[in-house]
């Protein structure tokens, strides 16, 4: 009897916790998957960071469909372990949607396990083509692609570095070079196909691992060809050893024109000083010295990001995935259900104009589930701080060319 009557007690006991402790109905959960840790982890963390931001708000407003948002983390330190934390997320942690990934060969490896499960997976920050050129049907894209970063640096030397140079655009000696995994790879077909059609003189195009560490040959390579504009697709590391080697070696082009997050950083122009940086050009997302007639809410999000993490944004990976993460949330906030197939019907209701987001571009998903109304600005660094460059109605400030 004395068995029985603990037994009794203890059944009761539990049962008054589970009375009194959270529900997990009451919660959604939703996989952030990003490198945390490893070569990409800054810009991997920074880019977590908007999504978390997103959620903040959503909850604050009452959540998805009345149920607290609750984001379960994955680390997608590299390809493989991309892999298994996709099939631990949707697995174990039961999510219905993940949110990823910054790196492009993350990306296409976890999606890949999203889509043979079944789970909806909205890349909010990698470029390559080939994310959403598979034909997946779970996948969505938010943000600007490698397309995207090509044709804004060729329209940008055309209309712009050229007569800056004092030169025709056709008599420019154009360099590119690449980190070469498909992001870095993407990207860098993209520019030499644009800048064949706009008539440009590529003389040279090399790719190299990310993870080098040693670019001199390279970049004396570039000085003896006599590059007058110099292209690279980059990581943040590869971006400023190249940098600080061309410093060394006295390779100084007309113009510099970096691509992605490596050169729109505060702690890349820290890093290699900010004399060194002055004057190089960016085409990437969304960053915070923009006319914010075009990009309503962005200020808004800056106090919000220093109140939660106690400084400014690193980057605009962390705004533009804010932006496409509280898109999609409130896409399925309006849907009655998490089934995948519901909450894929409603982000593709999706429709927003351009110039009312705080990143400025608006959202429609269209061809091979890519947002068609995403778009990158042109940045410079002027004076030790990342400007708006082009196009004109998002600029703060003229191009100005390098001394």
């Amino acid at each position: 009897m004395r068995v029985l009557a603990r037994t009794l007690a203890a059944a009761l006991a539990l049962g008054a916790a589970a009375v009194h402790a959270p529900a997990r109905a009451a919660d959604v959960t939703f996989g952030a998957l990003f490198p945390f840790s490893g070569q990409l982890a800054l810009l991997g963390e920074e880019s977590a960071r908007g999504v978390e931001i997103a959620v903040d708000e959503v909850n604050a407003a009452g959540g998805v469909q009345g149920r607290k948002v609750v984001l379960a983390r994955g680390d997608a330190v590299d390809n493989n372990q991309a892999i298994g934390e996709a099939r631990r997320l949707i697995s174990l942690e039961k999510v219905v949607a993940v949110f990823g990934s910054y790196s492009s060969a993350r990306s296409i490896a976890a999606s890949q396990v999203a889509e043979l499960s079944g789970i909806p997976y909205f890349e909010l920050g990698a470029v390559a083509e080939e994310v959403t050129g598979r034909g997946l049907q779970y996948l969505y894209r938010t943000n600007p692609t490698a397309e995207d970063m090509a044709k804004l640096a060729v329209e940008m030397i055309v209309n712009k570095v050229a007569a800056g140079l004092g030169k025709k655009p056709e008599d420019l000696k154009i360099g590119i070079i690449y980190e070469d995994s498909s992001y870095g790879t993407s990207v860098a077909n993209f520019q030499k196909k644009f800048a064949a059609g706009a008539k440009l003189n590529v003389v040279t195009a090399q790719g190299y691992p990310a993870s080098t560490v040693d670019m001199s040959s390279l970049v004396l390579d570039l000085k003896r060809r006599g590059i007058d504009v110099l292209l690279q697709t980059s990581y943040q590391n590869d971006s400023v050893l190249f940098l600080q080697q061309a410093n060394e070696a006295g390779f100084k082009p007309g113009a510099i024109i970096g691509g992605g997050g490596g050169y729109s950083m505060q702690p890349t122009a820290d890093a290699v000083g900010h004399k060194v940086i002055e004057g190089v050009l960016d085409t990437d997302f969304t960053q915070y010295l923009v006319n914010t007639k075009y990009t309503p809410g962005i200020e808004s999000f800056v106090a919000a990001y220093q109140k939660k993490y106690g400084g400014l944004p690193r980057s605009g990976h962390s705004l533009n995935n804010y932006v496409g993460a509280k898109l999609i949330l409130q896409a399925i906030d309006k849907a009655k259900g998490f089934e995948p197939d519901t909450i894929i019907k409603a982000v593709k209701g999706i429709d927003v104009a351009d110039g009312v987001t705080a990143v400025g571009y608006g959202f429609k998903f269209g061809k091979n589930n890519q947002n068609e109304r995403a778009a990158m600005m042109g940045m410079q660094w002027q004076n030790g701080k990342l400007v708006t460059v082009y196009p004109d109605s998002a600029a703060v400030a003229p191009m100005e060319m390098r001394k």
